[in-house]
């Protein structure tokens, strides 16, 4: 007897239709329900040959217990291991070496520093950012969003440096990444299943979740949807992704993928509408009781993306990736043969969390570039707290302010400034641009914070 299990947990109407239907079209020796995990004995195999993951992401018992499951030669879908290493940048890249354009795309370190680090843990990281140079290379409007996750959380669209910092203030630990904005005309989003299935479903993002697949009957020129197939196939064959949505947003009649890493994804029929919420019932259940045939006892019944079997092949000449099709090799990108359609003037897309206005910021400047920082000598710091201190004066023993309550001081750049003998709002209030930079000369990580966030204009308002 084979056994198919879901394993899932807020939703409910995709798992009990899964089950439901499950039961329903399988073969008398192979048996589907909802997943029972308890202990997790190591070595141990596992009661089930395939196992549908909706939920590992948020449970990281869960998706322990799946790769030890997988480990023991159980199908998981999808890979648990893939799974918790791709992130978006990384498919970004991989998306551009099979040939699917992708938009222009730039890595942000966290806003705050990770739990269990200090500035210290981020000695080799360049501060400021070239914040003129990634304006360029991106434009505004843009996007920024999460380098992991999913779910339109933490999405923000920007149009200003101004707005790009408020936003970037509310993001806490998260690895941001700042993305060119397409302006499309149509937009897409695809489930894949199997590497083989796909269902082009018309999606409209700026609606609210609920209305935004679209239930009027779309026609999608026999080309553009040919296009959109091969992309979606490209993507999931490269991810190894079993089960997975890819979202292309068409821009001058080219299809860029914007969203393609989304190993659960939404199949609630609240949303999706019935129409597509029984494509997926019954193509995930098809493919699931196909795997299952397929186990193999023991073995590795995983599906790895082509970029990790060439990694693991030790393709040092890094050949072109391939989609895998039943006889014939995919067609080559379309994207440039697809013939330019007049774009159709929309508002460009709308994040569901708008950003929140704040005072504008001042924007950071440029650093130049320098191999190494500069450490001063001895001497030369001696002489530069000196007169750092005669020109913003020193203060009575035991008189001190909270520094911290000034944005851009935060505890360990508060005990550096004390050590310096900067203890209060007045002689943070007196700075200028010879003590920034005085400050500056006198740290080796933190510098110019001071004049990017006006320090002195804050400290004034606290005396």
């Amino acid at each position: 007897m084979k056994k198919v299990g879901i394993l899932f947990g807020q939703e409910r109407t995709f798992p009990a239709a899964f089950v439901e239907h499950g039961r329903a079209v399988a073969p008398a020796n192979v048996q589907i329900e909802f997943v029972r995990i308890g202990e997790v004995q190591q070595g141990k195999l596992s009661d089930y040959d395939v196992i549908i993951d909706r939920i590992s992401q948020d449970v990281p018992f869960y998706r322990s217990a799946l790769k030890h499951a997988a480990l023991m030669g159980t199908a998981v879908i999808n890979n648990p291991f893939w799974w918790s290493a791709e992130d978006k940048l990384s498919a970004n890249v991989l998306a551009k070496e099979v040939g699917v354009p992708v938009p222009k795309t730039v890595l942000l370190p966290s806003r705050q520093h990770p739990d269990d680090t200090n500035s210290d843990s981020f000695t080799n990281l360049e501060y400021p950012l070239p914040w003129d140079s990634i304006f360029d290379h991106i434009g505004f409007p843009a996007f920024m969003k999460p380098n992991t996750g999913g779910g339109w959380k933490h999405v923000y669209k920007v149009h200003t440096p101004e707005e790009l910092w408020s936003a970037y203030n509310e993001t806490g630990q998260l690895n941001m990444l700042l993305q060119e904005a397409v302006d499309f005309t149509t937009y897409y989003r695809c489930y894949c299943i199997g590497g083989k299935h796909v269902h082009i479903m018309p999606y409209e993002p700026r609606n609210e979740f609920h209305e935004r697949y679209l239930t009027d009957d779309v026609v999608i020129e026999a080309k553009l949807f040919k296009t959109l197939k091969d992309y979606v196939l490209r993507l999931c064959t490269a991810l190894g992704y079993d089960f997975n949505t890819v979202e292309l947003a068409v821009r001058d009649g080219i299809p860029y993928a914007i969203d393609f890493t989304n190993p659960a994804p939404d199949a609630d029929v609240n949303s999706v509408g019935q129409k597509n919420f029984d494509w997926v019932v019954k193509h995930s259940v098809d493919y699931a009781i196909e795997r299952a045939k397929k186990h193999k006892k023991g073995a590795d019944n995983l599906t790895w993306g082509s970029f990790m079997k060439r990694s693991v092949q030790a393709d040092v000449t890094r050949k072109p990736l391939k989609v895998a099709t039943k006889k014939k090799a995919a067609p080559k990108p379309a994207a440039k043969k697809a013939t330019p359609t007049k774009p159709v003037k929309t508002a460009k897309p709308v994040s569901k969390r708008a950003p929140t206005k704040a005072a504008p910021v001042k924007k950071a400047a440029s650093p130049k570039a320098s191999a190494q920082p500069v450490v001063l000598s001895a001497k030369e710091a001696k002489a530069n707290t000196k007169e750092l201190l005669t020109r913003l004066g020193k203060v009575r023993k035991g008189q001190k302010d909270d520094l911290k309550v000034i944005k851009g001081i935060g505890p360990k750049l508060e005990e550096i400034l004390n050590g310096l003998g900067i203890w209060t709002y007045g002689q943070v209030a007196k700075m200028k641009v010879r003590d920034y930079d005085l400050v500056d000369s006198l740290l080796t990580t933190f510098k110019g914070r001071g004049k990017r966030d006006q320090w002195s204009k804050q400290a004034k308002r606290l005396k």
